[in-house]
């Protein structure tokens, strides 16, 4: 029987969380069944991927085909409350802030199991949060959410900064990882909520 982790169920959770804003944003666009299920997918695994790449060890996603069931479930969930979601402007924020939170807690915490420093948890867990968003906003040819004003992958670094407070007053490892993930799912609420962003760089266009 296979060893199911917390970790684990945030991974899972999360991937449906991402699934479902990727499918969500791809019947916006009018794709087909399959199409809708290729961004959810994407948008899922993405950032685990490239994470598992750096790290040297197997996709998650090739090991377990729960991540694809996971996604297909996404799909079915979809199509039949999609009636109810056309009128949910704000599903897709939330579905993507909650997949964000949980993405990052597993980017950090499986970094940091792997026996890095928690400066490159902090890292991979923004690149596993965000880095799926990426994939997803490029195959429905929109600018992806990392390059625009809103905070987006500063909340994953919220999440690392909260972690390493956690880790500093000696909380349980659980109760560390859920402080993470709600500080990164507040960071981003908070800041679409009262339009927080970073300053943008300015600079002097070129003559044509």
């Amino acid at each position: 029987m296979m060893n199911i982790t917390f970790v684990d169920i945030l991974e899972f959770v999360g991937t449906f969380a991402f699934a479902i804003s990727g499918i969500r944003l791809a019947s916006a666009k009018q794709f087909d069944l399959f199409g809708a299920y290729v961004v959810g997918l994407v948008t899922a695994i993405g950032g685990g991927t490239i994470r598992d790449l750096l790290l040297d060890v197997t996709p998650f996603w090739m090991s377990n085909t729960i991540y694809l069931t996971i996604t297909a479930l996404a799909l079915l969930w979809v199509m039949v409350f999609s009636k109810y979601l056309v009128h949910m402007n704000n599903t897709f924020f939330l579905f993507d802030a909650i997949g964000l939170a949980l993405f990052a807690v597993v980017g950090i915490q499986k970094t940091l199991d792997a026996g890095f420093p928690l400066w490159v948890a902090t890292i991979m867990g923004t690149m596993t949060g965000a880095a799926g968003g990426v994939l997803r906003d490029v195959f429905i040819n929109e600018i992806p959410l990392i390059f625009r004003k809103d905070i987006y992958a500063m909340a994953c670094v919220m999440g690392g900064f909260a972690y390493a407070v956690c880790g500093w007053i000696g909380t349980d490892s659980i109760v560390t990882q859920i402080i993470c993930g709600i500080s990164v799912f507040l960071t981003r609420i908070l800041a679409v909520k009262f339009h927080i962003s970073l300053p943008t760089l300015k600079g002097e266009e070129g003559n044509s």
